[in-house]
């Protein structure tokens, strides 16, 4: 089992930014690749950014450029980061952490909201 906590979400303005943080606990030697996600009112939930266990990240086209993900293994909890650069109204939604141990095994935190006014 792995327990994923978000946190850093808020309001902020259009240009301003965010870092967001979760924080992996439990079997954190099964973790595998970590993501985030966001989900805005209305629509599907979208993959933003996702990072590998020996570091390797890729970005939604949307966001590339503008955020970075980042991730700190040796700890424990073991901790990812997602820097919102830039933000833009497009980029309000809940984001979610996901952690992906491999076998189908995925955990989602609870989310934490961004809101970017324009």
């Amino acid at each position: 089992q792995v327990q994923l906590v978000e946190s850093g979400g808020g309001l902020v303005q259009t240009g301003g930014s965010l870092r967001l943080s979760c924080a992996a606990s439990g079997s954190i030697f099964s973790i595998n690749t970590m993501a985030w996600y966001r989900q805005a009112p209305g629509k599907r939930r979208e993959l933003v950014a996702a990072i590998t266990s020996i570091g390797t990240s890729n970005y939604a086209d949307s966001v590339a450029g503008r955020f970075t993900i980042s991730r700190d293994s040796a700890k424990n909890p073991v901790y990812v980061y997602l820097q919102m650069n830039s933000l833009k109204p497009e980029d309000t939604g809940v984001y979610y952490c996901k952690a992906d141990c491999g076998y189908g095994m995925n955990y989602w935190g609870k989310g934490t909201p961004v809101t970017v006014s324009s």
